[in-house]
């Protein structure tokens, strides 16, 4: 299982339909153009090819210059350390190399079945709510009426190219500096890997989604304020980095009105398909937790679940494929239809219904 498998038990599938071409709205701010701060730069060309049968990219990649390697233990304690100095309540778990993926909570005490963990406050949280680094950054986003997706990647990438200045840094230097996702692999790839199966056309979907929801935002906002968004901070390789962080960690909070949230800790824990408890916001404790249906002895992995997914919702989503014959809930679709010329149309067609399939 892959560091970058880090979400939670909800449908992570957004629409990332272009965002909206209107003008904006009224009363929209014509804000100062300056800089905001220092920032570290991220250098990237990409040219996008469209034809009916496939989109192209071409990028001059560097690497992305914060995070950290997929199993950096020592980025992971400077995050505990700066979690438990801003609120964090001591824990029954720490931060180690575990088997089943590079990094994961591992118990430190014995741990009972229906016990609640965590407690991540919700000023430990991001959401689109979160303030700025640069706040005429996140004003030119919110009055743009931008999403909740695209505006939490935009400020992701913000956040990161502040590195110390910005009060995520402890955070953001523990991310990998190259989740394992879907969005990095090449067409090449897909078409060997994925050949006959279906979510091959849902990655490349997912891919195309992704580059045009940047472009979008280049043309209508970046450009426009490149002093706010200059493009050597946001291109197309940091929003790669970044959806690929979102697509792997982020979590909808049903207590929380289903808020997307990036939980600093709780998304260091690991899927496993034989438990189903999952992360909630809840009221009485002011936290984010979970609640363990399993027991646990110090030194054992403390798992969550990710969903009842398959494999291959996994594989699009989270960047892993759990181990062959462990997960129960995988499956395989069957595309399947029905002509209406056919003479016994209607009869199928009611055969289908019956089952509540369709046509």
């Amino acid at each position: 299982m892959a560091e970058a498998s880090r979400t939670f038990h909800t449908i992570l599938l957004p629409s990332f339909s272009h965002l909206h071409k209107a003008q904006s709205p009224a009363g929209f701010t014509d804000f100062p153009r300056k800089r905001c701060g220092h920032r570290i730069v991220v250098h990237c060309s990409v040219s996008t090819t469209n034809d009916a049968s496939r989109t192209k990219t071409t990028v001059t990649q560097n690497m992305i210059p914060w995070g950290c390697e997929i199993d950096s233990l020592e980025n992971a304690s400077t995050l505990q350390k700066w979690l438990s100095d801003s609120g964090l309540p001591p824990q029954k778990m720490a931060i180690q190399k575990v088997d089943v993926g590079e990094r994961g909570l591992v118990a430190l005490k014995n741990i009972r079945k229906g016990e609640k963990l965590l407690f991540v406050p919700p000023s430990l949280v991001i959401t689109a709510d979160s303030k700025w680094s640069c706040p005429e950054a996140g004003e030119v986003l919110k009055q743009c009426s931008v999403p909740d997706w695209p505006l939490l990647a935009t400020y992701l990438i913000s956040e990161a190219s502040f590195e110390k200045s910005s009060r995520w840094s402890n955070y953001i230097s523990a991310l990998p500096r190259q989740p394992y996702s879907l969005l990095y692999w090449t067409r090449a790839e897909l078409d060997r890997y994925l050949e006959a199966s279906q979510i091959r056309e849902r990655a490349i979907e997912r891919i195309t989604n992704v580059i045009g929801t940047y472009n979008d935002l280049r043309l209508r906002i970046f450009s426009k304020y490149p002093d706010l968004f200059p493009e050597e901070v946001f291109n197309m390789e940091t929003f790669k980095w970044s959806f690929g962080i979102l697509f792997s960690r982020l979590v909808r909070l049903p207590s929380m009105d289903g808020r997307v949230a990036l939980v600093p800790w709780a998304d260091m824990l690991n899927h496993s398909c034989e438990v189903e408890t999952f992360l909630d916001y809840d009221k009485s404790s002011q936290g984010v937790v979970f609640t363990t249906d399993r027991q646990y002895q110090p030194g054992e992995q403390v798992f969550i679940s990710y969903g009842k997914k398959s494999n291959g919702e996994l594989l699009l989503s989270y960047g892993f494929v759990p181990r062959e014959g462990t997960n129960p809930s995988d499956s395989v679709e069957l595309p399947l239809s029905l002509k209406k010329s056919d003479k016994c149309y209607k009869e199928k067609l009611e055969a289908l219904r019956k089952y509540g399939l369709s046509a």
